[in-house]
């Protein structure tokens, strides 16, 4: 009972898993041999949903709808449904510029994500991520018509423009390709984005917009993944900097919403295909020790929930701003 009402007393921190496969990476960086569709789903799900369980944590998974729509994927689905976690929806082509589509393209690709996704888990997601944090006016208003109770989308950073940089020094995207991926990941005017909680002004009451924490007032990521990075140079340090971002996450009375990738599962001897992603040339050991204890660490300092859990607090509060104009 003590244990209880200790976890109570705790604030509030959301925990997401974007589940992207490997072709779903391949895609974004150029590599033809995603239409093969590669995927690593059945080796990293049962490790993702291990850890978590091991810290007794629910929640929510955003789920491809092409994977959902393949019989390979029911077992691990059916997994993360059966462990009580949150089902999302992240798209169904996952291409991270989806902010491009036009309406009709849109609304397409969430219908066709979502009924993948509720035959392949039994759920109907209520909440959205888009891919590379990929949003637009048309995608919210979809969202809103279509029922969502949030989107998960924002990443309020100013370091947009220096990831894109990165990822085309490590890809050979033709003159087409680069052309429908020169805005991904953002701009700089992304880092003057609200880092709390807001509704969209959609009609009604509004979309809610849950952002990707940053590091309040730095606005700096602090997701798994960027940590696991800065592990590479010093796993110390890396642990150090997550644990100073949480505590000022409590200090400025902010509910961070934090999120795991499937490559924070993955060891460097498992990276084909992907090895241009930061972070992946940490040792499966390391990386498995590491993200338990940044886990343990969220735990210990929150009371860890699911983002319709979050969306729902949120959701009563009466302060909540109604924000309008351009995405």
């Amino acid at each position: 009972m003590s244990d209880r009402k200790e976890q109570m007393e705790k604030p509030i921190a959301s925990l997401s898993c974007d589940l992207d496969d490997r072709w779903a990476y391949m895609k974004t960086h150029g590599n033809p041999a995603w239409q093969t569709l590669p995927t690593y789903l059945d080796v990293v799900v049962p490790r993702i949903l291990s850890c978590l369980g091991r810290h007794h944590l629910k929640a929510t998974f955003f789920l491809v709808g092409q994977d959902a729509a393949l019989p390979r994927n029911r077992e691990p689905f059916s997994a993360i449904s059966a462990a009580g976690h949150e089902i999302g929806n992240h798209s169904f082509h996952h291409d991270p510029w989806l902010h491009r589509y036009a309406a009709d393209e849109t609304a397409r690709e969430l219908a066709m994500a979502e009924e993948h996704i509720e035959r392949a888990t039994g759920h109907r997601p209520i909440g959205f991520r888009g891919p590379g944090y990929s949003l637009s006016e048309t995608t919210v208003a979809e969202l809103a018509r279509r029922g969502y109770l949030y989107d998960a989308s924002t990443l309020p950073t100013f370091i947009g423009p220096l990831a894109r940089a990165y990822f085309f020094m490590s890809s050979a995207f033709t003159r087409e390709e680069a052309d429908c991926r020169s805005t991904i990941f953002g701009g700089l005017r992304d880092g003057l984005r609200r880092i709390q909680p807001y509704r969209w002004d959609v009609g009604g009451e509004g979309l809610i917009e849950i952002p990707v924490t940053t590091m309040p007032f730095l606005r700096v990521p602090i997701h798994f993944s960027y940590v696991l990075y800065l592990g590479l140079y010093s796993q110390a340090l890396a642990e150090r900097y997550f644990q100073m971002s949480l505590t000022l996450c409590r200090l400025a009375g902010v509910a961070p919403s934090l999120l795991l990738h499937p490559l924070d599962f993955l060891g460097s001897h498992e990276s084909a295909g992907v090895e241009f992603f930061p972070g992946m040339r940490l040792p499966l050991d390391q990386k498995l020790e590491m993200i338990d204890r940044l886990v343990a660490m969220l735990g210990a300092m929150f009371q860890v929930i699911t983002m319709r859990d979050h969306a729902l607090n949120v959701a009563k509060s009466t302060s909540l701003p109604l924000l309008s104009g351009a995405i």
